[in-house]
């Protein structure tokens, strides 16, 4: 079950380490009308809730799953060591790079750098 907390005065929905795998849109809906009904103003997934997909680029599936948080006005946080998987693909590390230059999806390796970006 994912839980509410407030970090720096924003509204974060916390996905647990455990639980369904999300594969795409589908489970991407669930998971923001989740946020909304909890008044998140982000979402924060473990890399580990993440089907492998996701990370192989050409099958849309990320750019499937960001477009519909930003649709929806929610924040997206991939919450996990990602470095692995940016070694092996240039795409994901740029992917990756320019998410982090915004202001809607990121990838924070842990809980310490996932509170100081919501400082700002």
């Amino acid at each position: 079950m994912s839980t509410l907390q407030t970090i720096h005065d924003v509204p974060v929905l916390i996905c647990p380490a455990q639980g369904e795998t999300i594969r795409g849109e589908r489970e991407a809906l669930d998971l923001i009308g989740d946020a909304g009904y909890q008044g998140a103003r982000w979402a924060v997934i473990p890399v580990g809730r993440l089907d492998e997909r996701f990370f192989r680029l050409e099958t849309r599936v990320a750019g499937d799953i960001v477009q519909k948080f930003v649709q929806y006005g929610v924040g997206l946080v991939v919450l996990g060591d990602v470095s692995g998987r940016t070694e092996e693909s240039s795409s994901l590390r740029d992917f990756v790079r320019e998410c982090n230059r915004g202001t809607q999806t990121w990838f924070v390796a842990d809980d310490d750098e996932l509170c100081e970006r919501l400082k700002g």
